[in-house]
């Protein structure tokens, strides 16, 4: 069989144990050097030019069918959970908590259930949007797990590595957000970055005022590419008599898009995270969907204004 093995960048390193062990048992096996940021972004492309028989994507669970064979290894990990317990203290105060975790630890998600409940606390598993597949878990871009308890809890709890996915989650709530960090041993509430977030996305529209052309960015990965979005954009754009042009990219150079020196301002239609953490890449303002739609309202506000 003709495999493509693919990873995320924390995994790339056991790229080539895993080729060795499938060459071992007959396969011819590539592995695809390309970088990815979730299951929205599978090497079907390479997989397809390799004629390979399977795609091989390790650290994600599927985000949505596609017409490929592909198989996909989470890569579970079981984190030290004696962490647990030094969180306790700074949750002393809240009775309800909602549990989140990534794809890596969603299989430990009942033991730290079990372990709040032991010490009073009511927790609540909930259920994510539709791109993630499971209690609890979060993606960069789904964080339904979260958001559909945010009335019901008192606080959240993340546990796992890093902040980018406890970041996404904690900008679309509103109560207290722990994150528990097994692996530096660190607990700490991140609710401070929903002010600076607010903040961004207002210099941004207001950077964006007096933009005439606008970009709009378009990506053919497979769980990004979104050009209903963008063509209802564009009409939308040129509607209030400015210009608008459609941008595709499969990963987007933002060096290479700075180099359009016609376009004032870019709207992302890809993976909502570009305009929430890439946002000064550019060097223009980049906004989300939403903030143009401010933009545009703000315009045309101002526009009847002048007109009175």
């Amino acid at each position: 069989m003709r495999i493509l093995l693919q990873f995320p960048e924390g995994l790339k390193q056991y790229a080539l144990e895993h080729a060795k062990k499938l060459e071992a048992e007959g396969n011819k096996v590539f592995i695809s050097a390309s970088p990815t940021f979730g299951a929205c972004d599978l090497a079907l492309d390479e997989a397809r030019a390799l004629k390979a028989d399977k795609l091989v994507h390790f650290g994600h669970a599927e985000f949505h069918h596609v017409d490929f064979n592909v198989e996909y290894v989470k890569y579970e990990m079981d984190a030290p959970l004696e962490i647990l317990r030094e969180s306790l203290a700074v949750l002393k105060d809240y009775k309800t908590i909602g549990l989140v975790t990534t794809i890596q630890h969603v299989h430990q998600l009942e033991a730290i259930k079990r372990f709040y409940e032991s010490n009073g606390k009511t927790v609540i598993i909930g259920k994510p949007y539709g791109f993630a597949k499971q209690p609890g878990q979060i993606l960069g871009c789904d964080i339904g797990s979260a958001a559909t308890v945010d009335r019901q809890v008192d606080a959240h709890v993340y546990f796992g590595g890093g902040l980018f996915h406890p970041l996404g989650a904690a900008l679309a709530t509103s109560k207290p957000f722990l994150v528990v960090e097994p692996f530096e041993n660190k607990v700490e509430f991140i609710d401070r970055y929903r002010s600076v977030y607010h903040k961004r996305s207002n210099g941004r529209i207001l950077a964006a005022m007096d933009a005439k052309n606008f970009g709009i960015l378009v990506s053919t990965k497979n769980g990004q590419h979104n050009i209903r979005l963008a063509e209802v954009i564009k009409s939308k754009v040129e509607a209030s008599g400015l210009k608008a042009g459609v941008l595709v990219a499969n990963t987007f150079d933002f060096y290479s898009i700075g180099n359009m020196l016609e376009f004032d301002a870019f709207v992302n239609t890809a993976c909502p995270r570009i305009s929430i953490d890439d946002p000064v890449r550019i060097g223009k303002p980049l906004l989300s969907a939403n903030e143009l739609m401010e933009v545009l309202k703000i315009k045309g506000e101002l526009a009847g204004q002048r007109t009175v």
